[in-house]
């Protein structure tokens, strides 16, 4: 196609990163039966006989989602894997298989590579998934990988994000904010090494932020605990792009509105103690964070007292009608409009 050159170009930042997907793919129109759920979700959803069959993919890429600088290829190998298994986790599904792409520039010899693939096939043992298929090719501009995450789920068991119905009580799995506090460290450790490239820093103080963001695990074990409890979500989603933008995504999905309490949120101590470090409110890192990778779900009512004694799961607020919306309120009790101010892949 030539290009009109009065023609007015749209750039990517002005859409953002859902409002694009959503505008490239409305012209793709369902097709097979066997199609459950396509686009729109944390991960499609075919059918596979008896079971559904889960499938999610994602993509990190060099200067955008990884410094190689501070992230060693192991441990970067390892969060490709997780990463793409905690959207499996967010259907309610079990992970079987994985797919792992990955395009390589000429200043990466084998041994770079070698690492890389120790850290996808220690996670693939850890979560116990068959890596069953993939792809490597060049790259002019570093590092890319592409991982594609393949489960199974009974058909009574899946959970979507539009399940939630108002009064379901706000549950979250873990604590929040760790991944984006960890990254602060890297990152201030990095400008120092820049200047002195003598310095050892000592980052013991921060052993669990730090892991948080190099080394995420997927939260498989809340999948199993759910299930032990004889709980099943309404709703249910994983937090990579920060607590605001998906209690919003289930919002929309769910046509909900919902009251977030800032002094329920779940915080690390070490999160809170390097917050006052960077002199950040702690409130807008769990918000705005992202990388946690920990399950947010709306669950019943009825459901609480299997869930109120487990320290694993926090209930953070409660689901409203749509018209009143998404807040924080907050510990003065006034109430905030939550607005996404997480991850977005297309700001400019």
């Amino acid at each position: 196609m030539i290009e009109d050159k009065n023609q007015q170009l749209t750039p990517l930042s002005e859409l953002g990163e859902f409002k694009l997907i959503e505008h490239l793919t409305q012209q793709f129109e369902i097709k097979h039966n066997s199609t459950i759920k396509g686009i729109g979700d944390d991960a499609a959803v075919l059918d596979a006989k008896n079971k559904q069959t889960v499938v999610t993919t994602d993509m990190l890429v060099e200067g955008v989602h990884f410094d190689l600088s501070y992230v060693p290829l192991k441990h970067l190998g390892y969060k490709a894997i997780v990463v793409n298994l905690s959207d499996v986790f967010a259907m309610n599904a079990e992970a079987k298989q994985v797919t792992v792409s990955v395009a390589v520039s000429n200043r990466f010899p084998l041994e770079a590579l070698e690492e890389l693939y120790e850290g996808i096939a220690l996670a693939a043992k850890i979560y116990n998934v068959d890596v069953v298929g993939g792809d490597t090719t060049s790259s002019t501009s570093g590092l890319l990988i592409s991982v594609t995450a393949i489960g199974e789920v009974k058909p009574e068991d899946v959970v979507y994000r539009s399940g939630a119905k108002p009064n379901d009580l706000l549950v979250v799995s873990g604590d929040l904010g760790g991944a984006y506090m960890g990254l602060q460290i890297l990152e201030r450790e990095k400008e120092v090494f820049k200047v002195n490239p003598n310095n050892q820093p000592d980052l013991d103080a921060y052993t669990y932020i730090m892991e948080r963001q190099l080394k995420p695990e997927a939260r498989k074990d809340i999948i199993k605990l759910l299930k032990d409890l004889d709980v099943k979500p309404t709703s249910m989603i994983d937090l990579s792009d920060g607590l605001s933008s998906e209690i919003l995504h289930i919002c929309k999905a769910s046509k909900v509105g919902c009251d977030l309490y800032e002094d329920k949120i779940p915080l690390d101590p070490q999160v809170i103690s390097t917050c006052e470090e960077f002199n950040i409110d702690s409130t807008t890192v769990a918000l705005n964070g992202g990388e946690d990778y920990e399950l947010l779900m709306t669950i019943s009512q009825k459901d609480f007292p299997k869930i109120k004694a487990n320290p694993n799961l926090t209930v953070i607020g409660f689901m409203t009608e749509e018209n009143i919306g998404a807040n924080l309120v907050t510990r003065a009790e006034t109430k905030i409009p939550i607005t996404a101010q997480g991850w977005k892949n297309f700001d400019s």
